[in-house]
């Protein structure tokens, strides 16, 4: 990409020269080599994204990697020329919610990569070293852009605490429903259950592990021990 794309309003995009921010103290330069595109991206896209929680105009992009280039002051040099993914949340890092790990509840108030500051659909991304994590010097980082939803699914599947030979199910049948069935598997669960709007997504579920598969039409059983609704609507959660 030699433009960084811009969402100047709900409906309205283009694309721009480019012109990399050179890293202040604190932060990194990064080249991007890959961006994913959210569910979230569309909602900033059509304007759905909750006031407060977008800022336009801005560039997208907060599934992302790429290669760290430069970097500011109080930033390691070492850190120029590694793979990196990145956080998304500008979280303050002082507060009673951050200090108890509940970073993303922050009560400085939001800011995110792609959605009130500048992400990654760009050739260039600058933010705060210390939101990177350092990739082994041979990952895939077209595999990596992925991390940053496959790492919400592994917190909500972690939390979940699914034990072995319990019944779980898993809502939705989109990228984040597909690392729910893989990372619930690991639980060996005694049923792995997967629940969505298309049956043709029926063979990747049970690809990667589901046991049974229904549409939100069929009947459903009751009484599972674990359920993780990745769909993000309220029709999914009162399925």
């Amino acid at each position: 990409m030699s433009g960084a794309v811009v969402v100047e309003a709900p409906g309205v995009h283009r694309l721009v020269p480019h012109e990399p921010r050179e890293p202040g103290p604190g932060e990194a330069l990064v080249r991007v080599h890959a961006a994913g595109i959210c569910g979230s991206d569309r909602e900033v896209y059509q304007g759905n994204r909750p006031e407060g929680y977008v800022r336009y105009p801005l560039t997208p992009g907060h599934e992302w990697s790429g290669t760290v280039a430069r970097v500011g002051a109080g930033v390691p040099g070492s850190l120029v020329g590694r793979k990196v993914v990145g956080e998304g949340f500008r979280n303050c890092q002082v507060c009673d919610r951050c200090h108890a790990g509940e970073t993303t509840l922050c009560t400085a108030g939001y800011e995110e990569t792609g959605f009130t500051q500048p992400g990654a659909m760009a050739p260039t991304l600058t933010l705060p070293a210390r939101l990177l994590h350092a990739l082994p010097d041979d990952a895939d980082l077209t595999a990596a852009a992925l991390l940053e939803p496959a790492a919400c699914i592994a917190a909500a599947a972690l939390k979940a605490n699914a034990r072995p030979g319990e019944r779980v199910a898993v809502v939705g049948t989109g990228t984040l429903g597909m690392f729910a069935v893989q990372f619930l598997r690991a639980a060996s669960p005694a049923e792995l259950l997967v629940v969505g709007t298309r049956g043709d997504r029926e063979a990747l579920s049970r690809q990667f592990g589901a046991t049974d598969f229904r549409t939100k039409d069929r009947p459903l059983t009751d009484d599972f021990d674990v359920v993780i609704e990745t769909a993000g609507s309220a029709d999914a959660a009162r399925t």
